[in-house]
C-alpha cells in the first residue's frame, strides 16, 4: 500500500506540526517516498533539518527562491504526487485552499496537483468551529478532499474541546484509507468478526478463550486498505479500533450471530476469523455464585462445582442451510456471500479443516495450528492452510498477520468477479 507511493506533507505553521514529525518517519519506514513542503512559519516550530532527517529526502519551502528552481520543481512534485497530505491544516491555509491561492509552495503544488487532497485540520477550537472555517472546509470536501476529523480534548491553550491533531495511527489510517479508494475491493461490502467470546456463569465469571482477536483486525484493516466498506464485529479484544473501520462491539455467541445476521442482507463478503465459544452455561446466575466450603454443608473440601453447557450456534453452518434448502427446491439463490472461515486446530488440523469446510459450504477455509509458537493466539505471525472448495490446499509459509490478510483477500477477490 505505501510502498513506493509518492506522498506529499504539508506542514502548516501550528503547534500541532511536531506531531507530523512521527508520521513522516513512519511514512518513510514503510517504504513511501515522502516529499515535505513546509509553509513560511512552519519552521518556527520544527526545522526543515528534522523532516529532512526523517524522510531522507530534501524540504521544500520558498517557492520564491532566487534561482528559480522552485518554481519548476513545484509542477514535477504535483504530477507525480500520489497523495497532498496537508498535515496539520491552520485555519489560514484551509481558506487558501479553498479559494484556490498559490501564494506559497504547498497552495501552489495543491492548485497544480490531480493527487488526493486529504486534511487534518488543528487549530483552537472556535476557530475551528467558526462558519468561515466549516464552509472552508465543507466545499473543500465537495471538491473531493478527505477530511480527517481532529479530535476533542486539551489543546495547547488549556482549552478543551476540537482541534487537536488525531495519533499518528489514525493519520497513517486515513492515508491509507485515501490511498486504495479505487482498489480491487471498491465498492464492496465486507463483513469481518474477530476475537473470542465471552458466555457468562454469572455477572463477574465467563467462558471465554484466548483468541487476541489481531487476524481479524488485520483482515478488516486490509480490506479497508484496498477500499471496501468494512464493517467489523469484533468480541472482547484489547486492540484499538482501526481508524476509517466500523466496529460494532459484542460479548457473545448469540450477540455475534444476531449482528451477522442483521448485516448481511446487502454484503458481498463475510470472513468469521472470530474464535466463538461452541458451548455457553445453560443458566448463568443472576448473582455472582460464592464459594461455600464443604465443610459448612458437612462434606469434604474436595467437592467439585459443576457447570451444565448447551451448545451455541454454529453461524456459517446455519447460514449454509438456507442456501442448501433453496438449491434443492430449485429456488433463485439469494444475493451471493462469500464465506470465509477459519479453523483453529490443535491436531488433525487437515482432516478437521476438510470436514468445516464441506460442512458449512465454504468458499474458503483458513486452518491454523494454535499449539505452534509462531501462530497461536495472541502472536503477531501466523502459519496457515489455506483449503479451497474445488479441493486445493495451499500451505504458506509464516508470515505476519497483515500479510497473511492479504494472501486470504488476493483469493477472494478473484471469487467477486464472478458475481
Amino acid at each position: 500500500m505505501l510502498l513506493n507511493s509518492r506522498i506529499i506533507v504539508g506542514i502548516c505553521g501550528g503547534i500541532a506540526s511536531y506531531k507530523a514529525v512521527e508520521l513522516v518517519s513512519q511514512l518513510q519506514q514503510a517504504g513511501a517516498l515522502v516529499d515535505v513542503i513546509m509553509t513560511e512559519h512552519a519552521g518556527d516550530f520544527v526545522s526543515p533539518l528534522t523532516f529532512a532527517t526523517m524522510s531522507h529526502r530534501r524540504v521544500y519551502s520558498d517557492l520564491w527562491e532566487p534561482s528559480g528552481e522552485a518554481a519548476e520543481l513545484h509542477i514535477a512534485l504535483a504530477r507525480e504526487a500520489d497523495l497532498l497530505a496537508v498535515v496539520p491544516a491552520t485555519a489560514n491555509t484551509i481558506a487558501k485552499l479553498a479559494g484556490g491561492a498559490a501564494d506559497n509552495m504547498l497552495t501552489a503544488v495543491a492548485l497544480a496537483t490531480r493527487a488526493p487532497l486529504l486534511l487534518a485540520p488543528a487549530m483552537y477550537k472556535d476557530m475551528y468551529t467558526h462558519p468561515a472555517t466549516q464552509a472552508n472546509l465543507n466545499l473543500l470536501r465537495e471538491r473531493g478532499a478527505y477530511i480527517v476529523e481532529p479530535e476533542v480534548g486539551r489543546l495547547a491553550s488549556g482549552d478543551v474541546g476540537p482541534g487537536r491533531l488525531p495519533d499518528t495511527a489514525s493519520l497513517l489510517g486515513a492515508i491509507r484509507l485515501v490511498l486504495g479508494r479505487s482498489g480491487d475491493l471498491a465498492g464492496r461490502r465486507v463483513i469481518i468478526t474477530a476475537g473470542g467470546t465471552h458466555e457468562p456463569i454469572d455477572p463477574v465469571r465467563y467462558i471465554g478463550n484466548r483468541s487476541s482477536g489481531k487476524m481479524g483486525y488485520s483482515l478488516a484493516i486490509e480490506a479497508r486498505d484496498r477500499g471496501a466498506h468494512v464493517l467489523l464485529i469484533s468480541g472482547p479484544v484489547a486492540l484499538p479500533a482501526p481508524y476509517g473501520i466500523e466496529v460494532q462491539r459484542v460479548e457473545t455467541a448469540v450477540q455475534m450471530r444476531d449482528a451477522v445476521y442483521s448485516s448481511i442482507t446487502d454484503a458481498d463478503v463475510l470472513i468469521m476469523s472470530a474464535a466463538v465459544a461452541d458451548f455457553r452455561p445453560a443458566e448463568p446466575a443472576a448473582q455472582k455464585i460464592k464459594k461455600v466450603s464443604g465443610q459448612a454443608r458437612g462434606q469434604s473440601e474436595t467437592d467439585a462445582f459443576s457447570l451444565h453447557l448447551v451448545q451455541n450456534p454454529d453461524i456459517l453452518k446455519d447460514l449454509a442451510e438456507p442456501l442448501q434448502e433453496s438449491h434443492n427446491r430449485n429456488e433463485q439463490p439469494r444475493r451471493r456471500l462469500i464465506r470465509v472461515g477459519f479453523a483453529a486446530e490443535t491436531e488433525d488440523i487437515i482432516a478437521n479443516a476438510r470436514h468445516k469446510l464441506a460442512a458449512k459450504q465454504l468458499d474458503l477455509l483458513v486452518a491454523n495450528d494454535v499449539t505452534r509458537s509462531d501462530s497461536g493466539f495472541a502472536t503477531d505471525t501466523n502459519k496457515v492452510l489455506i483449503f479451497h472448495a474445488d479441493g486445493a490446499v495451499e500451505d504458506l509459509p509464516v508470515m505476519a498477520k497483515s500479510d497473511v490478510a492479504a494472501a486470504i483477500w488476493d483469493r477472494v477477490v478473484p471469487f467477486l468477479g464472478t458475481m
